[in-house]
């Protein structure tokens, strides 16, 4: 019987390592039948699901008590337990609860939002800045911190994508980002209201023309992170994913050096349109990371 027991034990752990392991390599993208929101990979995140976690207990709480005391009532107070009705039209001591528990239970969700909603602001030392223009329907990246550094991406078509890649998820030119650096975002909008967000990361900003609106994000760790545009910004709007690929700081300086010096290299051999800057006159196809 023992050896049973032990013998389901290290199954029982073999297995949950496998489930762990499997959830920390498929936690940046969404997967099939997952509940709930992806693991968090920022301090924002974090504090997100933090956040929701206390309000779910919360309404809980609420749904059960409700739930117990109309069971109560149901039962307690049917017509033929209770034949003559009370006549008792006021109590102090349940006015007055019922009216100061609801202040108190709203004052515990609105202290911890309040900070979660200037904490995700913005930061007020980056490391790295990072302007966010939104198009119908691409994304453009522009590094200013890296001599105006300027990448367009697009989303793949279906019938272009490699083995392995996600439909709708994948892009040209990935956007690029260090790791353990405080990333200061700033978004605008060429055209129409879009919205950049990703999931996994705690980051949700209206793109807004004529508006420079700001937020910020520090990455845990290296690897590939998907969002996309989850305003209705036309026809196209399916067609907006974001595709982050961070790196270690060191990484992350060589891919910029080379990025920067394909860059001159495009804008000196090729001349930009009218009306159009050198930087925005190539697509840079072949910034694609891992190429």
């Amino acid at each position: 019987m023992q050896l049973i027991r032990r013998r389901m034990a290290a199954i029982s752990s073999a297995l949950l390592l496998m489930a762990c392991t499997a959830t920390a390599a498929m936690a940046q993208s969404p997967t099939p039948w997952e509940i709930g929101m992806q693991p968090g990979f920022s301090p924002v995140k974090r504090d997100i699901i933090a956040m929701h976690d206390l309000v779910l207990v919360i309404i809980t709480l609420i749904t059960l008590f409700v739930a117990g005391l109309l069971a109560v009532v149901l039962y307690r107070f049917d017509a033929k337990r209770n034949p003559v009705p009370s006549r008792v039209s006021h109590n102090t001591l349940l006015e007055v609860t019922w009216t100061v528990v609801p202040i108190l239970i709203l004052v515990v969700i609105a202290i911890p939002s309040f900070r979660l909603m200037f904490y995700e602001d913005r930061t007020h030392d980056p490391d790295l800045t990072l302007k966010v223009t939104a198009h119908q329907w691409y994304w453009e990246y522009t590094y200013p911190d890296q001599g105006g550094l300027d990448i367009e991406s697009r989303y793949i078509p279906d019938d272009q994508l490699k083995p392995g890649q996600k439909r709708m998820l994948e892009v040209d030119n990935p956007l690029v980002l260090p790791v353990g650096k405080n990333i200061r975002i700033l978004e605008t909008s060429s055209d129409v209201i879009h919205s950049f967000f990703i999931p996994s990361l705690g980051v949700q900003r209206y793109a807004i023309p004529g508006r420079l609106i700001e937020t910020w994000v520090r990455i845990d760790k290296p690897g590939q992170y998907y969002g996309e545009c989850n305003q209705v910004c036309g026809t196209n709007h399916s067609l907006m994913p974001i595709s982050i690929r961070a790196l270690s700081p060191e990484e992350f300086a060589v891919w910029a050096k080379q990025a920067k010096a394909q860059q001159t290299s495009s804008n000196q051999t090729m001349p930009p349109a009218a009306g159009t800057s050198g930087a925005k006159a190539v697509r840079m196809a072949s910034v694609r990371q891992g190429e």
